[in-house]
């Protein structure tokens, strides 16, 4: 039987990034290693027999960030659903169950999260392989982690001290418990961390579903029915999709059914969901510290240190996260820095934007960076992927110059096509079309400067659209 994984993409990682960010939550960004969390889920799955192309979940707003990193690790064969509301894992497990029936009777599917680190490879594939026997017979497998500690941050899953062909029937599930519970479970050795990480056949969750969470299953049905094609991404159906309840996995099937079985799981694993937890993953220096970036620290010891905007120097400080951003430099002790959603909430409710607005935005095209801003003017910097093309449109309240830093560049001003070469220039009127085309092999960057009295995202009128952002 050919294995499905399906990469679970949704959430905006606000317990980790230091400000909540629709645009760029943390599976996209290189937190560990050279590659995205992303691109390392889907590329450790390598080697395994059996194995077919992921079915990645995403929201909408992801769906070109996810393409882009798909590409650039070879993945040009995805297959890409766009949920247009987020309800939780259950509905999104459910359509890629009935997604994956569409295309063979017997598919068994390995459900994993795109933000999870594991180092050791070799036994998580066998971890899979055991899973997979028992996903044959018609078992849920879930895969659990043998605790390190008395953590607070995972669930607990329970199970019998009987061996059957390397996995343990689950007796079972436990929320996130406070820390006497934690350690009880703990020291008892039949509790194991529950990583959210599943195997079944995609019949099995179907009927499983129907019996113990029957309201998620039509909505879900006909939303894959009722899906369209949008580009390369398949799209389902909003309002039947938005009737689905809203929940968890564990809550609308494992912690209900007789039918799950645990496979131990010992490969170094981590859910990223602090910053803590990736000083404690990180490579430490003779200070014990875990520095990314440009940083001077001296004096500095059990300090994490992320700088991915400019240098950060620090001195005399110990046990520490620190995180420089072009938006925000985010500065706590370890115990705390899980505490940054109260953050996000206290800056949301003042206003501030820094709470849902990322200074680097991505669009079909590629992405744009706000540089400069200030009374009537704004600088960006624009990126566009090779063969990419902004909309034809105009803006009222605000004049641009672009300036084509690198690449060749396709403008349409008005009734004008121009090329534009590296060092060259234009100004666009407001009040007038155009668009930026890069029919080169390169990638083009431009420095956009905006002028006018109102200059706000959503001062575009669109008229032509290769991405379908223009209404019928």
């Amino acid at each position: 039987m050919e294995i499905i994984p399906i990469i679970l993409s949704g959430g905006s990682g606000t317990r980790l990034w230091p400000l909540s960010r629709e645009d760029y939550p943390k599976q996209f960004l290189s937190l560990v290693d050279e590659r995205t969390m992303l691109q390392e889920t889907i590329l450790r799955l390598s080697g395994l027999e059996n194995i077919a192309e992921p079915i990645i979940v995403c929201s909408y707003n992801h769906r070109f960030i996810v393409a882009e990193q798909c590409h650039q690790i070879g993945k040009k064969n995805l297959t890409i659903l766009l949920e247009p509301e987020g309800r939780n894992t259950a509905p999104a497990i459910t359509a890629s169950a009935f997604h994956s029936l569409k295309k063979t009777n017997d598919a068994i599917l390995l459900v994993l999260s795109a933000d999870h680190v594991i180092k050791n490879i070799e036994v998580f594939h066998q971890a899979i392989k055991t899973a997979y026997l028992q996903a044959q017979d018609g078992k849920i497998a879930i895969f659990g982690i043998p605790p390190k500690d008395a953590n607070t941050e995972y669930g607990y899953i329970e199970v019998t001290k009987k061996n059957i062909n390397g996995s343990y029937e689950v007796n079972s599930f436990v929320e996130k418990p406070n820390f006497i519970h934690a350690q009880k479970y703990f020291k008892k050795g039949n509790y194991f961390w529950n990583s959210g990480m599943f195997m079944f056949k995609a019949v099995t969750l179907i009927n499983e579903l129907s019996v113990h969470s029957p309201a998620i299953i039509e909505p879900i049905r006909a939303a894959v029915n009722n899906a369209t094609i949008d580009l390369d991404f398949i799209r389902l159906s909003e309002d039947e999709f938005k009737s689905s309840p809203s929940e968890s996995i564990d809550y609308a099937l494992m912690e209900k059914s007789r039918n799950v079985v645990m496979v131990p799981l010992e490969a170094n694993w981590n859910d990223i969901g602090t910053w803590s937890a990736l000083y404690d993953i990180g490579t430490k220096d003779h200070n014990k510290n875990v520095i990314k970036g440009d940083v001077h620290a001296k004096d500095t010891t059990n300090t994490y240190i992320n700088a991915s905007h400019h240098l950060v120097a620090t001195l005399g400080v110990d046990n520490l996260i620190i995180i420089d951003t072009p938006d925000v430099t985010f500065v706590s002790t370890k115990e705390k820095a899980k505490e940054v959603r109260s953050i996000v909430k206290s800056l949301v409710s003042k206003g501030r934007t820094e709470g849902f607005i990322h200074r680097k935005v991505f669009r079909p095209w590629g992405w744009y960076d706000s540089i400069e801003e200030g009374l009537h003017f704004q600088v960006k910097r624009l990126h566009v992927m090779p063969g990419a093309r902004l909309s034809l449109q105009l803006h009222r309240k605000r004049d641009e110059h672009w300036v084509v830093v690198s690449g060749t560049a396709l403008v349409t001003k008005g009734d004008q096509l121009l090329e534009l070469k590296e060092g060259e220039s234009i100004y666009i009127p407001s009040g007038t079309k155009h668009s930026l085309e890069n029919k080169t092999k390169l990638q083009l960057e431009i420095i956009e400067v905006q002028s006018g009295s109102y200059l706000g995202e959503d001062d575009i009128e669109r008229f032509e659209d290769i991405y379908g952002r223009v209404s019928k």
